[in-house]
Order: C-alpha cells, then structure tokens, then sequence
C-alpha cells in the first residue's frame, strides 16, 4: 500500500518509551516475543524493530519513512535524514574517558589504544584534538577495557556513575544526545507521507506537553474572585464559569507539574475552595 507509512521502531531500552507514546497518540502497539513485526492499531502505519545503529541508514536508503534513535547513532553512521523532533528520551553524553590516574602528559605521548563503538565519532574528536590513536571496535561494555585493552574509552554515559565505578574519569564531552523521531527525505517529499508524518508529530508534542502539566480547577466566591484570577499561571488565560446559584465562579487552569506544590497554598490563601488536580493526555495549544 503505497500510502502506508513504514516505522522503524528502535530495539532495547528506548521501544518502551517509544511504545509508550505511541500509546498515547491513539496507536497502541502490540508486539509478541521472538517478532520484528509490532502491530500498530491503526491502517496506515506499518513498524519493524531494529537496532538504533541501523535506523538512520534504513532511512536514508529508503526502504523506510521515519523511525526512531539516538542523535548519536544518525552522526555515527553519516546517515542523511531529517529531523521531525527531540523527543528528550535516553538523554545521553559521549564522553573520552581515561584511567583516573592518567594524566594528559601521558596521554598526549603516545600512540593511544582507544576503545569505542563510536568509530566515526571517535576518530573526528580524537584528530582534531591532536592525539596519535588505534582504534579498538567494541561491541557493548566498553568500559572494561581499560587499564589493559585501551588507554581511553569514547563511550555514552547518562550520570557517568559507571565509568567511575570503573575507575574512570571523563576529560571531555564529544556530543550530548538523545532520542529523536527522523524521516527519510524521499518520504517528506511525498505530500501524503509528509502529512502522516507531521500527524504523528503533533501527536507526540500534545503527549510529551501534556506529561509535564496537569489541570486545576477550582470555585472561588465573587467577592475573592479578581484577587484570585489575577496572575494565576495558566498557558493563555484561565477558562472561568459561573457557578449554579450565581454563587461564585468555576476556575480552571492548565499549568506545569513543577508549579503545583507551591501554587496550592497560595490559591487555598487568596479564597479557592474545592480545589482538583487532574493528569492531561494531550495538550494541544
């Protein structure tokens, strides 16, 4: 079906996240053990799940129309796509790291045994630093490497507590990544593939907005009414109502997560009463 949209879906940690949105888009994914094949419920979207690495070169060959990885994995590989969004997911850095006790005098005289599964990356960062290097391919716990195997190691880190419990120190941040949706170029070329693409876009924005806020309402009694509304945190402007009876009014605002612990008191102080908070599925401004 020339108008079905072809999804790679990324392989370990991040297809939960990924699934999980899709969720709650309107598209659940059902996926069964030993499957590349998740089914998406709905007509026009087909998915396949691959590894991360493999996602941002399926794209640019064109046997796939958007998908998702890591920015790391689209500069490792070269792979010409183009970015639909960040979607914060796996927030990672890539980092040179060393032994603890490895100065950069050391390290600067001579011919580095460097350790990664960043090849590309590694040997650009590692040029223009001025460094003499081999490189070692690794394929998954590169930090084990040193002090025996490699002299440094250009590894992704989240906290960096790994790398530590290793005995390692980190001298430099080479990229800071993160999941990202990506589609081919032919595909945006492609007027109905393009809209399917920016669909799911909005979607996700709505879902990934709707996470970090929450809804408030509350009644409030006219003669408190202007001190309370005026300055209330709302994304346009609160939505009021009047209340049965002319007794009042009905207030409802949509704010971020981080504001409501601070924002209850104060509203309970300047009059609100039957205060509700309530979780959102989708903002859409």
């Amino acid at each position: 079906m020339r108008d079905k949209l072809r999804i790679l879906i990324p392989k370990g940690r991040i297809f939960d996240k990924v699934a999980r949105l899709f969720d709650e888009a309107g598209f659940p994914i059902s996926l069964t053990e030993r499957t590349y094949r998740p089914l998406i419920a709905t007509p026009w979207l087909e998915g396949k799940i691959m590894k991360p690495q493999n996602v941002g070169k399926l794209l640019e060959l064109g046997s796939h129309d958007a998908g998702f990885t890591g920015l790391d994995w689209i500069q490792e590989s070269r792979a010409k796509v183009q970015e639909i969004m960040d979607l914060g997911f796996d927030q990672v850095r890539i980092v040179a790291a060393v032994p603890a006790d490895l100065d950069e005098v050391a390290l600067k005289s001579k011919q580095l045994r460097v350790a990664t599964e960043y090849v590309h990356l590694a040997e650009q960062w590692l040029h223009a630093s001025g460094y003499q290097y081999r490189i070692l391919r690794t394929y998954g716990a590169t930090e084990v490497f040193p002090p025996d195997d490699a002299d440094m190691i250009i590894d992704n880190t989240a906290s960096g507590r790994t790398l530590q419990d290793n005995g390692l120190r980190i001298i430099a941040t080479i990229l800071e990544s993160s999941t990202r949706f990506v589609a081919c170029t032919a595909a945006m070329a492609d007027a109905v593939k393009r809209n399917h693409i920016e669909e799911l876009a909005m979607l996700f924005k709505a879902v990934l907005d709707g996470r970090e806020r929450v809804m408030v309402e509350m009644n409030v009694d006219k003669s408190r009414f202007a001190a309370l509304v005026t300055g209330l945190p709302s994304m346009r402007s609160p939505t009021v109502a009047p209340l049965y009876g002319d007794a009042g009014y009905a207030v409802k605002i949509a704010v971020k997560k981080s504001e409501v612990p601070g924002m209850i008191p104060r509203l309970k102080n300047l009059g609100a009463t039957d205060i509700v908070e309530y979780e959102l599925r989708k903002v859409v401004p």
